[in-house]
């Protein structure tokens, strides 16, 4: 089980008088409050229209019963997983979870005891779906830990397939459990042997208590007045402190996400003169765009903008799709632009307040709130909300009624760059219904890039391509429906090679380089002749091939990409070429031996017309010098 993630304090408390979310231990109404059990890091965030019609989709799909039947304030908690996965909170409870397997390519809706009552107690079992009652002497051994075997069973919804989610009822039908079925209701039916039910939860039956509905967003911005006060008092403070101390004009970076729209009130609220500046990628959603130009025209501000045009699709051939450790296109689409809307607008470097919290991620959890770009050397960033959750900046947008980016309520819990690779699968299978036409242009692309690599329509669909290493969960889905992600083919006649570099704005520090070659590198010859080993220490994976020197790393894709880090441009940028020469020494060695008679230390020998680099190397790189394939074929 994977260790808890606190990037910060868990700020959801609800008031029972009120029935409403509070981000602290007393309500506006003078109430005390409790504290609700959620999954860190606790990003919580509202609930919109889309989100509870999905939730209630889906309960009527597996229970044929909404779970959500009438008016309430509901909150989402986004949970670690390998997609998208919310917990639901309903009246100071989290009464389910809603998640987007891979395997299946579906969403799934995973009921808690209490989202179970709320379905099956004082209904008729008759009208539901996906349920099996147990006869009275199984119940103690199911509330003892067991899974539910098929002579157990008393029971069940015929209908239950294999793999469904499922409620397990005691033998006068109240809720015990809940968990996921081991066989079809038909095969349960018939008593023989076998698991039946995975029982995941399991609590004695006790009645529930459902508090009166009908509250509003209005009625929790209400309840949070006192909270949501101090915090934006406090980033009031922070926003004139770092003004009246860096002697720069001031500027927000406007994304069209909602921390940037709340960061942008913010210092509208403190601050006269300021501008907005904004990266338009060219790979925006179009709403983003119109969003941008609404709130630009609402201020009432100089909008500095430039855009990336066709960068992406002009530069995707040479890198292959980007993927979560080789994000090429944030280097060619953004960072790049960014710098150049700076240079030219402000000759002595501007500050920009954005819309960084430390909820998101561990590196922006770590990060100064006031710091130096690295990447855009005469720009000083500044986080103003670094420590609110995503619920402190809804709670701000709805008070204020600003004008937020209508992609949130279409189902999309982050904007950015639509094809982002790490965006979850949940989110690019929805911009097939949302945005088909830009769906369909990224999955030609990908199905034929697949097909250049040897890989199938399947990796495609199952999002494999968002990585060039897949996470051993992922792996063990692929290996599973049998699916092969790791390229395949010869690349030995055309080793046409692209660099970019710079900060890695994802990370946390450093300086990345990533390359391309435009088709697969067999990493068993590269691993045969032993070539990275002029390089650094070499190390070879299931699809990666890895070299490190010192402090510096790379790594080396089967797909063709290659990744370098350093402290420095120029220390990755050097690194890479070594790299990519070694690549190239291994897949066109013509046997020349030439290498062979300059290695003063003899860790070079000729094997079946090869040179091979053997464990005594130390990596001093001369034999890449004297390689006819790198003077005349690189």
């Amino acid at each position: 089980m994977s260790k808890a993630l606190y990037l910060g304090e868990l700020l959801l408390y609800w008031c029972p008088s009120c029935n409403v979310p509070v981000l602290g231990k007393e309500c506006s109404c003078g109430t005390a409050t409790g504290q609700v059990t959620i999954t860190p890091p606790g990003d919580i965030r509202p609930a919109f229209p889309y989100d509870v019609d999905l939730v209630n989709k889906l309960s009527i799909e597996q229970f044929n019963a909404p779970l959500i039947a009438d008016e309430r304030v509901v909150v989402m908690n986004k949970s670690p997983y390998d997609d998208r996965m919310d917990e639901i909170i309903v009246d100071g409870e989290v009464i389910g979870t809603i998640r987007f397997e891979l395997e299946q390519l579906k969403w799934v809706l995973l009921l808690r005891l209490n989202g179970a009552r709320r379905i099956f107690d004082n209904a008729d079992h008759n009208t539901l779906k996906s349920w099996v009652s147990v006869d009275e002497g199984a119940e103690k051994f199911i509330l003892g830990g067991a899974s539910l075997l098929a002579p157990g069973v008393k029971d069940a919804d015929p209908s239950i397939r294999e793999l469904n989610e499922v409620v397990v009822l005691t033998h006068d039908g109240k809720v015990l459990g809940t968990g996921r079925s081991r066989m079809t209701g038909e095969k349960m039916l018939e008593r023989g042997k076998g698991v039946a039910v995975k029982v995941r939860s399991k609590e004695e039956p006790k009645a529930i208590v459902i508090p009166s509905g009908g509250q509003t967003w209005n009625d929790v911005v209400k309840a949070n007045e006192t909270y949501m006060n101090d915090f934006v008092e406090r980033s009031h403070k922070f926003i004139k402190n770092v003004s009246s101390s860096v002697d720069r004009p001031a500027t927000v970076s406007y994304s069209g996400g909602k921390d940037s729209l709340a960061v942008l009130h913010l210092v509208s609220e403190c601050l006269d003169d300021y501008d907005l500046i904004f990266a338009d990628t060219g790979i925006e959603f179009p709403e983003t765009l119109k969003n941008v130009h609404d709130v630009t025209q609402y201020y009432g501000k100089t909008l500095n903008i430039i855009s990336s045009g066709d960068a992406f699709w002009d530069s995707v051939d040479s890198f292959g799709p980007p993927s979560v450790e080789v994000r090429w296109c944030c280097k060619v689409c953004k960072l790049g632009p960014i710098t150049q809307i700076i240079n030219e607008n402000y000759e002595d470097g501007c500050l920009t307040f954005i819309g960084q919290r430390k909820y998101e991620s561990s590196a922006r959890a770590k990060s100064e709130r006031v710091w130096k770009n690295p990447w855009v050397g005469n720009q000083v960033a500044a986080a103003p909300i670094q420590n609110w959750t995503a619920m402190h900046v809804w709670l701000y947008i709805f008070k204020n009624e600003l004008l937020f980016n209508p992609m949130y309520e279409n189902g999309f819990d982050r904007i950015g760059c639509w094809l982002c690779p790490s965006c979850s699968l949940a989110d690019l299978v929805r911009l097939k219904e949302t945005h088909p036409e830009m769906e369909k242009k990224l999955n030609d692309y990908l199905l034929s890039y697949a097909q250049r690599m040897g890989l199938s329509e399947d990796w495609v669909k199952h999002g494999f391509w968002r990585w060039k290493e897949l996470p051993p969960q992922l792996k063990e889905i692929a290996k599973k429906k049998g699916i092969e992600f790791i390229p395949k083919g010869s690349n030995e006649n055309s080793l046409n090679f692209v660099i970019t570099s710079g900060y890695r704005p994802c990370k946390q520090g450093g300086i990345s380089a990533e390359g391309g070659f435009d088709g697969p590198v067999d990493l068993g010859r590269l691993e045969h002749t032993g070539m990275l080993e002029a390089v650094g220490k070499a190390s070879y994976m299931e699809g990666v091939a890895m070299v490190s020197l010192e402090e510096d790393r790379a790594q080396i894709f089967a797909s063709g990409s290659v990744t370098a880090r350093s402290d420095s441009d120029k220390d990755a940028r050097k690194l890479m070429k070594k790299v990519e020469l070694s690549v190239r020494r291994a897949l066109l060695c013509s046997g020349c031996g030439v290498c062979v008679g300059n290695c003063s230390h003899r860790s070079i020998k000729m094997k079946k017309g090869l040179a091979i680099i053997n464990e005594g190397c130390v990596h001093c790189g001369k034999c890449i010098d004297v390689c006819p394939v790198v003077k005349f074929n690189s």
